[in-house]
């Protein structure tokens, strides 16, 4: 049997923005887009907004905004247990399958199941669902009504476990792009009006993931979901898969039609939101970070790509007067490097700054780390 062929992070890398469709802006529905990422890390509401709009050719952000108002794509808890922006069919069909995710983060990552020991859950779960079939609810609204049955727990470790446990969606206007609220969540079956299903099998999952991150291996796979047994998962799958090794001669996997372009193709200067599954998706992340910005990327900051790989941070700061973006590389830039991030800065610049007028609009180069900004504000 020929061994399996080697891919280079250079060429795991080109593989990767291809399918992310960070190589080219694509032309297709934001709702499609959404799809093919299987979500969209969501947890700060607007950076779907910056995703999309690096990923889609002339993406404008009232697309997103229709699709949330329309109930097309919710924000609701999947992968990781973390706060993803869906389409309503994925929502509801992914639920079943990460379902043990949310449950075992709950009960090991979170520090509210030891407030609730020996309560019946499933009882909690069926009462949080009541209440949010009926209506919209804040976290703290919730735990409040559900304190009235159990009435010697902490109401805030109810209202958590109903949030990890029950499919929930959290409502707009919290998630759209120029205006916002606090969150109020609904039970995601009355929102939506249909139920949740489908089986808890996750092989379409794992293909979906390879579709769209792929080749990666076994760890890359549950480090992306947090699903287990994933191996046993691609046992079932091999024989529909390809298979390469990398530069450590690790297993990898692929669905048959993914996209390996050329390692030496360009890769343009692309802004990510924070949290953007790209640089969360793998166990070795090698092929999305530079090397020499490991340990420095922070939390609640985008990130932008040099010849493809994460090499700094961004923020942009509003107020009534002025926009500044401020763009803090950690790695030299040749000229040419620096001249294409702040062109595309400056069209992140007057996208995002809309048709505001009597605006200045000023890209810099500087610190923009702050633990606590978001990366859009």
């Amino acid at each position: 049997m020929p061994s399996a062929p080697v891919l280079t992070s250079r060429a795991l890398n080109r593989a990767l923005l291809a399918r992310q469709h960070l190589l080219a802006r694509a032309s297709m529905p934001a709702e499609a887009m959404v799809k093919h990422l299987v979500g969209m890390q969501a947890q700060v509401p607007t950076n779907p907004y910056v995703a999309l709009w690096s990923r889609l050719e002339g993406f404008e952000a009232r697309e997103l905004e229709s699709l949330i108002l329309e109930r097309r794509a919710v924000r609701t808890s999947l992968l990781r247990t973390t706060l993803h922006l869906a389409t309503a069919g994925d929502a509801l069909a992914m639920r079943p399958v990460l379902q043990g995710v949310l449950q075992r983060g709950f009960a090991s990552g979170s520090p509210f199941h030891k407030q609730l020991v020996g309560v019946d859950l499933d009882a909690l779960m069926a009462a949080g669902k009541a209440l949010l079939d009926d209506e919209a609810l804040t976290t703290a609204q919730l735990g409040k009504r559900l304190a009235q049955r159990w009435q010697d727990r902490d109401p805030v470790s109810l209202a958590y476990a109903v949030r990890y446990l029950v499919p929930m969606v959290q409502v707009p206007p919290r998630g759209l792009w120029q205006t916002s609220g606090q969150p109020i969540w609904r039970s995601l079956e009355s929102w939506l009006g249909r139920p949740v299903e489908g089986d808890d099998a996750p092989d379409r999952l794992v293909l979906r993931y390879l579709a769209a991150f792929g080749p990666a291996s076994v760890k890359d796979i549950a480090t992306w979901s947090w699903l287990t047994r994933v191996r046993e998962i691609i046992d079932r799958l091999r024989s529909s898969l390809r298979i390469y090794r990398d530069e450590r001669d690790g297993e990898l996997f692929d669905v048959e039609d993914g996209a390996l372009p050329d390692p030496e193709t360009a890769a343009p200067v692309r802004f990510l939101p924070e949290y953007d599954n790209i640089a969360l998706s793998h166990s070795d992340r090698g092929r999305i970070i530079d090397p020499r910005t490991v340990g420095r990327i922070t939390g609640y900051v985008g990130t932008f790509l040099v010849d493809g790989l994460i090499a700094g941070q961004w923020r942009l700061d509003r107020t009534k007067e002025r926009h500044l973006l401020l763009v803090d590389p950690f790695v030299p830039l040749s000229d040419d490097q620096a001249a294409d991030l702040t062109d595309e800065g400056e069209r992140l610049l007057a996208w995002a700054g809309g048709d505001v007028a009597g605006v200045e609009r000023r890209l810099e180069f500087g610190i923009a780390r702050d633990p606590n900004r978001s990366a859009y504000r």
